[in-house]
């Protein structure tokens, strides 16, 4: 009862387009999971619209790290899109299979060339926040919280994991486990209800659609 009194107080704070929009992206990226995990193409089209509106609401509320992770997302959806087209005989469901070494030096120069990004991003939020002027403003490190440093690690997890998505990869969903979970928090101490509780579904979901996909490895 706490919690959700907690929530509601969070929430009153908040404007209503903000609210609506978040419930909408939530929605659609439930969505989208789903279709992930059902090896359906559509996963792209309603995970687009779902980045596309958190690219807005994490640049409001200062997570700098998950908006660009949305942006990437939006990109690397355009992109899976085409892969998954691709290799589909009847252009809606595809085939999976296992990352190989190449596969897992390409997503550790992701993770680590994002771990860089971010955190340079983040040291630069400063002058970002100063409409881009260094009058009266201090770079670094200095202004980040525990939530912005998780923030650094999951997008670089997420960045990975969409990677290995695309490629049709079956590792992809170890990636959204750990990132799903850990952002869990990390949402709520934000004051992001709808997405605590998207990140909740996420989690599971994904432990889920490891199993599924999996499955569908062993039989073809």
């Amino acid at each position: 009862m706490n919690l959700w009194q907690n929530l509601t107080a969070q929430y009153s704070s908040y404007d209503t387009y903000l609210i609506i929009l978040e419930i909408i992206a939530v929605i659609f990226g439930t969505l989208s999971v789903y279709f992930s995990i059902k090896k359906n193409i559509w996963v792209y089209p309603t995970g687009i619209i779902s980045t596309i509106l958190f690219i807005y609401i994490m640049y409001v509320f200062g997570l700098m790290g998950d908006m660009l992770i949305n942006v990437y997302y939006s990109v690397m959806s355009i992109y899976g899109w085409i892969l998954w087209n691709k290799h589909s005989d009847d252009h809606i469901h595809v085939e999976v299979k296992k990352a190989n070494l190449k596969d897992w030096q390409i997503g550790s120069i992701l993770f680590v060339g994002s771990l860089l990004f971010v955190g340079t991003v983040y040291y630069y939020k400063p002058f970002i926040d100063n409409q881009f002027s260094m009058k009266d403003i201090q770079l670094g490190l200095y202004h980040l919280d525990w939530a912005n440093y998780t923030d650094i690690i999951t997008t670089s997890l997420f960045l990975v994991g969409m990677y290995f998505m695309a490629k049709r990869l079956l590792e992809n969903w170890i990636f959204w486990i750990v990132a799903d979970f850990i952002c869990i928090p990390m949402m709520l101490y934000k004051g992001l209800g709808f997405t605590t509780l998207q990140y909740i579904i996420f989690t599971i979901m994904a432990i889920i659609g490891y199993i599924e996909w999996k499955k569908n490895l062993i039989k073809s």
